[in-house]
This record gives C-alpha cells, sequence and structure tokens, in this order.
C-alpha cells in the first residue's frame, strides 16, 4: 500500500514519473548488548519499510520533501542546512550533507516517503530514513558508493544529526539484508557472514510491550561502564583487549577477581557471544528448535544478570514458556520495554496474537500490538 501511495503521491505533486526504492527495518534474533563490546550480532531486514519516490529537479541545490504519513512537506538548500533536534527532515539534511563533507557531489532533488514500520517499537525505522534515502540518491546521482559506506554514512547522520551515539547494526542491517538470511555481523572489525535462516512454515511475531521506561538510557550507559570496568580487569588477568576473547572458563575461575555486579554483566557478555556462534551452527544444520531455546537463555541472561528487562517484557516471554506453538521467544533491543520476538508456528500465529494480547490486557490494562514479519533483501531499488 506504501508503495502505490508514494508514487500516485508523487504522481500527484509533481506529474512525472519517479524512481522507487525500498529500505526495511530489521530484528535482531540474538546477540544484544554485544555490539559495544565488540562481539556479534545476528540482525535481518524484514519486511516492513520505507518507500522513497524520487527524482532529480533540474535545480542545483533544493530539496522538496514530503512525509505522507505525516501529511508534512519540507524545503531546503543543500548549501544552507539548518537541523533541529526531532524533526524529521533534520535526517534528509543530515543525509545530503553527510553525502558533501564525503566529496560527493549531488544537485536538487524531489521525494516522497511513506512507511509500514511501527514508529517506538524498536525496528530502526530512522536507519532505514537515512539508508533509504543514501541508498536512492547513490543511484539517482551515480555516486558510486558501495553498500558498507552507505551503512557507516547512515550511522553518522545518526550520530551528527539526531543525537543518537547508536552502533552499526541498524544501519547495516538496513543495507545489507538478504531474503531468508540473517547477517552474523562482526562489530571488532565490521567483517560479516551470512546464514540461512529458513523458518519453513513458522513465521516471526513481535509483541509490543507499548512501555518505554525511563531507566534506558541511563541503564545504557551505565552498563557500558560496568563492561569497561570488568574489560580493564581482564586485560590485567589475562593480557585481552575486548570481552569476546575472555572464555567462559577463565571468566568462572577468577569470579572473587570481579564487583559482583561487574561479574554478573560479564558472564552474560561472555556467554551472549557463544550463544550468537552456536545459533548460526544451529541455523546451517536447520535445527530452529536449538536457536529457540538460546533465544529464551538470552532473555534470562538480559533479564537476571544484565539488568534490563523489565516487568512487562518478562510476562510477555513467560507466557510463552510452555506453549508448544513458540519455538523461542526474547525481549529484543536496548530493554526496558519495545517488543520481545517469537518464532511461532505459522497457523498459530493469530491465536497466538489474541492470546498474548488477552493475557496482556488482563495484566497491565494496556493494548498490545503485534506484527507479523518475514526477513527481506536490504535497501534496493523497485
Amino acid at each position: 500500500m506504501q508503495k502505490k501511495e508514494v508514487i500516485q503521491h508523487f504522481h500527484k505533486k509533481y506529474n512525472t514519473e519517479p524512481y522507487v526504492f525500498v529500505a526495511p527495518g530489521r530484528i535482531n534474533i540474538i546477540g544484544e548488548h554485544t555490539d559495544y563490546n565488540d562481539g556479534y550480532v545476528l540482525p535481518a531486514a524484514i519486511d516492513k519499510a520505507i518507500y522513497f519516490a524520487i527524482k532529480t529537479n533540474g535545480t542545483p541545490s533544493t530539496v522538496n520533501a514530503t512525509a505522507v504519513d505525516l501529511t508534512e512537506d519540507f524545503t531546503f538548500d543543500i548549501n544552507q542546512i539548518a537541523p533541529k533536534i526531532g524533526f524529521w527532515g533534520t535526517y534528509i539534511m543530515g543525509v545530503c550533507s553527510q553525502l558533501q563533507k564525503n566529496g560527493y557531489k549531488i544537485n536538487g532533488f524531489d521525494v516522497v516517503f511513506s512507511g509500514d514500520i511501527p514508529l517506538g517499537a524498536g525496528l530502526s525505522s530512522s536507519a532505514a530514513l537515512e539508508c533509504g534515502l543514501l541508498t536512492a540518491l547513490n543511484d539517482i546521482f551515480s555516486l558510486g558508493i558501495e553498500k558498507v559506506k552507505i551503512a557507516l554514512m547512515g550511522q553518522q547522520v545518526e550520530h551528527t544529526y539526531a543525537g543518537v551515539n547508536c552502533g552499526i547494526m541498524d544501519q547495516f542491517a538496513s543495507v545489507m539484508g538478504e531474503e531468508n538470511a540473517v547477517i552474523r555481523l562482526d562489530c571488532w572489525d565490521m567483517s560479516y557472514q551470512l546464514f540461512p535462516f529458513e523458518l519453513g512454515e513458522n513465521i516471526v511475531v513481535l509483541c509490543d510491550s507499548a512501555v518505554k521506561h525511563e531507566l534506558a538510557s541511563s541503564e545504557y550507559n551505565t552498563r557500558r561502564k560496568e563492561c569497561e570496568e570488568g574489560l580493564a580487569i581482564c586485560n590485567k588477568l589475562f593480557g585481552v583487549k575486548s570481552l569476546r576473547d575472555v572464555t567462559m572458563a577463565q571468566l568462572e575461575a577468577h569470579k572473587g577477581d570481579f564487583p559482583d555486579i561487574v561479574y554478573k554483566r560479564l558472564h552474560y557478555v561472555v556467554g551472549e557471544v557463544l550463544r550468537v556462534e552456536t545459533a548460526c551452527q544451529k541455523m546451517k544444520e536447520k535445527d530452529l528448535a536449538t536457536v529457540g531455546q538460546m533465544m529464551y537463555a538470552t532473555h534470562d541472561g538480559l533479564s537476571r544478570e544484565y539488568g534490563v528487562s523489565c516487568e512487562e517484557l518478562d510476562f510477555l516471554v513467560d507466557q510463552t514458556r510452555n506453549d508448544s506453538g513458540v519455538i523461542g521467544a526474547r525481549m529484543m533491543g536496548g530493554g526496558f520495554g519495545g517488543c520481545t520476538i517469537n518464532i511461532v508456528k505459522g497457523s498459530y500465529a493469530d491465536a497466538f496474537i489474541e492470546k498474548m494480547s488477552a493475557a496482556y490486557k488482563k495484566r497491565f490494562s494496556v493494548d498490545m500490538k503485534a506484527y507479523k514479519t518475514t526477513v527481506k533483501k536490504g535497501c534496493h531499488k523497485e
């Protein structure tokens, strides 16, 4: 629907045929809070996306942008950029500025966009907006930018213009995703490998807790400091430069050398790095059941050791533990709210959503939204 809508809107506004680009959101199967610890993450692009209708407009530097979902227009000159935090047009300006800072020449263009990525659900709509527009401008101005660089530039837009010091996972997944595959991204050196994510008749269902606790940003910074403190101790004990190089045996043998809370954080991180590697192997073996059990192990670690879950997320995961129609579930994202990710038997998906919604409403008096999703290709031209 969004694709047709942006094309029709572009036709009506500019009376010409646009080029169309798609930029997906992302999920992360396993590998949470490992990115800033130089570990692995295992994201995938999904079928929820932002759609762009775009064309050069013959002007030297005028950009006309329309956010269909907000029914808002914004016009600016690419040589006179004035970003404002919290304004959607800042992402458009930020992309243009990043291209210019990296030595790429662009001229004026018209763009209309709309999307079906749920906002606030942790599916990285901002990364899709950044990387989708970068992909489109790369094509229509024949800039010749490689995909990995597009992801890195999208990350810089987030850092510089949106004021969010994010890792690379969201942009990387949006750009590099492939259908029916997950990306094992090594956050140490940006190397990556695709692994099959063949769900068969199963489906991914996201259950949105509809909450975002205020603890999120401050506790995120605290976790980073605790991991840095733990790494400094590991460096003295084992001579390592990254937590990914610490073995579980080493950690457990030296438990008394760490403050209790730091040990718990490290025990989770070291275990999660191992889980990502094992999950990749199990995906190659088409052993989805074991992947599902590892998702539960990740959730338990995030909740009990890393301390970034909350009552609502724990409740949603606990509802699935004895449900034969669910293969695996865990909280997804930074924590303290957002979604759980569930692998569900496809024929059961609607009944599962109904059951979960009713239980959540009864417990918290909140309407739970749910999203069925499949794994799709990253940013591309239609």
